[in-house]
């Protein structure tokens, strides 16, 4: 799998975008403002969405791109996620009075969505690629995600302040592993950033003494202005050899 890094900001301004990653062509990982960014033809192969949880920085762009590529899709888009999250993209977004329900437009019998619900651990097969849902600590219902291959696995942890499972599922991958984990916050934010469960430099630094095995670590959802503080202080409590994850990079798993 190769996954282009659309956007991993934790805001937006001076050409940042939020969470959203391109599987190959036809997967989407979260639909932040990064999905702008593709031609009006790459979002038309747009063919699964899988939502790490229902936060605007993480679905602001889903309604927008269903509406953009409806006239030309024979298929519906399969939304991904979580039964809670599906239950608030149901009541709070695609509901007319927020957006139209593509879940039944033009038709119940073919609509330009449908929804699939995702369970912990049970994987998701398209073809040779496997993505699974692994656990996030959140502030609402959320998972990370693992693409596996049979080379290693890429595990995102989605917005989280940290949860075992994550850590012990890194632990037991077999092969080569890459970790894009978020650090939303400076030291200085850490009441901030613990109310809204979110890591800050010194709770991430705290949770990567979990990780018993080799991998490479690419921070994300760095929050704007705060992306240079925040892995100087991670460096300075003794997590070396991670790198700030960046908007236009690709990865390979």
């Amino acid at each position: 799998m190769k996954i282009r890094v659309l956007g991993c900001s934790g805001g937006i301004g001076d050409g940042r975008h939020t969470t959203s990653f391109l599987v190959d062509d036809d997967i989407l990982i979260d639909c932040g403002t990064g999905v702008s960014t593709l031609t009006h033809a790459e979002l038309c192969r747009v063919e699964h969405v899988f939502v790490t949880h229902a936060h605007l920085d993480h679905i602001l762009c889903l309604p927008l791109l269903l509406d953009s590529t409806a006239g030309e899709r024979t298929e519906p888009v399969t939304i991904h996620a979580l039964p809670a999250v599906l239950d608030v993209l149901r009541k709070d977004i695609f509901n007319w009075r927020i957006w139209p329900d593509f879940a039944v437009l033009p038709s119940e019998v073919a609509p330009f969505m449908r929804y699939a619900a995702l369970e912990l651990h049970a994987p998701v097969q398209l073809g040779a690629r496997v993505i699974e849902a692994i656990p996030a600590n959140h502030v609402v219902p959320a998972v990370g995600y693992a693409l596996c291959s049979p080379q290693g696995a890429l595990l995102f942890s989605g917005d989280s302040c940290g949860h075992a499972g994550f850590w012990q599922y890194a632990n037991a991958v077999q092969g080569q592993l890459q970790l894009m984990v978020e650090c939303s916050f400076e030291d200085a934010l850490r009441e901030i950033a613990l109310a809204s469960k979110h890591y800050c430099a010194a709770t991430l630094a705290a949770d990567l003494g979990h990780l018993t095995r080799d991998a490479q670590v690419w921070v994300t959802h760095l929050k704007p202005g705060g992306e240079a503080p925040i892995m100087a202080e991670l460096l300075a409590h003794g997590a070396s050899g991670l790198k700030a994850l960046q908007q236009g990079q690709i990865l390979e798993v």
